[in-house]
């Protein structure tokens, strides 16, 4: 692997190889992003993306994996991706883990899982590459929930976590001015998780029904609105900007 181009920012996405996450590397690299991507268990997916990328630019997207609710391995991500990339310019953290935890049935392996995705691991990769950032001037993007603000039935850990996220976004804001900016994305419904329950679909509806545009988003809107902050928005920071059709509002 090379190093990136002096003059080619380097964008880390974790979770980036499916879903949002790819969309959101594909948006990025069209911007003229070289892309570290970090990836979980979807290998597979990440290599296929990585590969796609790279036709259009070789050499631009390389591959990491880690499992980052454990500290030690966000810190050997931040250090891979500055060993073999060089630079950091902008820090995404989309990796989420999400389930239901009713409360009565919720053990600490559950709470190591979703806390640890959703809030631990940003942490840790946030300090590890601080130092980083801060010479590049650099951005990081939290990607949070609107259940962050408004819990979830059955999901407190989940909304517990996101809603630690955006504080996380805030405190970091202030610390880390004014060389990083640092703000949150909080996706509504957008791109509905796969599941083999029959009645998923009833409450898909009920959901879409509370959106006042009156539709499902497309990762295509999360992308934009991290194009905004990573490159149109100079001034903002400590800020959690919705993307949800208008569902916070219900």
């Amino acid at each position: 692997m090379t190093m990136a181009n002096a003059d080619t920012k380097v964008a880390l996405v974790t979770g980036g190889a499916q879903r949002i996450g790819a969309r959101l590397c594909q948006a990025l690299h069209e911007a003229g992003y070289d892309i570290a991507l970090h990836y979980r268990s979807s290998g597979v997916a990440a290599e296929a993306l990585a590969a796609q990328l790279s036709v259009l630019r070789p050499r631009s997207v390389t591959c990491f994996q880690a499992a980052l609710g454990d500290r030690s391995a966000g810190e050997e991500l931040a250090a891979g991706v500055i060993d073999h990339l060089g630079r950091v310019d902008l820090l995404v953290n989309n990796a989420s883990t999400f389930y239901p935890t009713p409360i009565g049935s919720v053990g600490e392996e559950d709470w190591e899982t979703i806390i640890g995705s959703n809030l631990k691991g940003p942490f840790f990769l946030c300090q590890a590459l601080a130092d980083s950032l801060k010479q590049s001037r650099g951005n990081i993007i939290n990607m949070i929930d609107i259940h962050g603000e408004r819990p979830l039935a059955d999901h407190s850990l989940y909304s517990t976590a996101k809603a630690g996220l955006a504080m996380l976004t805030r405190s970091l804001a202030r610390e880390l001015a004014p060389d990083v900016r640092v703000n949150g994305i909080s996706p509504g419904v957008i791109l509905w998780p796969k599941s083999d329950d029959p009645e998923d679909g009833e409450r898909r509806e009920r959901q879409l029904k509370r959106v006042p545009l009156g539709s499902e988003g497309d990762p295509q809107d999360i992308a934009e609105a991290v194009l905004f902050l990573a490159e149109r928005a100079p001034y903002v920071t400590g800020q959690v900007i919705a993307v949800d059709g208008g569902r916070s509002l219900t």
